[in-house]
């Protein structure tokens, strides 16, 4: 119950963090190995959800860090970087108009790019509210930062975002 209600946004949120699936998959099952070995310390003081994306957050830092200090340049073997469906697959499906899917699916790139180039801080607060569609408070729970340092991190997360994303398209004109 725990992990069919969670998995997918815990893996969506650290995937964003990380940009890396593989590593996500990692960090997600590291993930739950620790909600289920501290299951008993939750005391209900926020709700399951913020508990468990606290947790999440935590554990993509982790990674980024050890990451950072260990990884060399590995080479994938899979040849669908999402680790879902891909484009061909999709686009194939009679049942999806094909322009429609490819510009969604560029515009998903665009801003899966532009995520990456900013903030870390900014980035994790724009991804849990406009993406993961958490409150403000559930936002200052998760990562244990007052509400107004929230709504500061989003506002300026947005904008770098925007500026990230216009100075794409100014290049592309070019």
């Amino acid at each position: 119950m725990l992990i069919s209600r969670f998995q997918q946004p815990v893996y969506n949120l650290i995937y964003r963090l990380l940009n890396d699936p593989a590593d996500a998959c990692d960090a997600v099952q590291e993930v739950f190995l620790k909600v289920f070995r501290n299951v008993e310390s939750f005391r209900g003081q926020s709700s399951l959800k913020t508990w468990v994306y606290r947790i999440a957050l935590n554990e993509a830092y982790n990674h980024r860090r050890w990451f950072s200090r260990h990884r060399k340049q590995e080479v994938g073997l899979e040849t669908d970087e999402e680790g879902s469906r891909s484009w061909i697959e999709s686009i194939s499906d009679p049942a999806r108009d094909p322009y429609e899917l490819t510009l969604n699916e560029e515009r998903h790139q665009l801003i899966e790019d532009a995520l990456r180039e900013i903030n870390p801080d900014f980035r994790a607060a724009v991804v849990l509210r406009d993406l993961e569609e958490l409150s403000y408070e559930e936002i200052a729970e998760v990562m244990q930062v007052s509400l107004g340092t929230v709504k500061s991190r989003i506002l300026r997360g947005r904008e770098s975002l925007r500026r990230v994303l216009v100075a794409k398209a100014n290049d592309a004109k070019a």
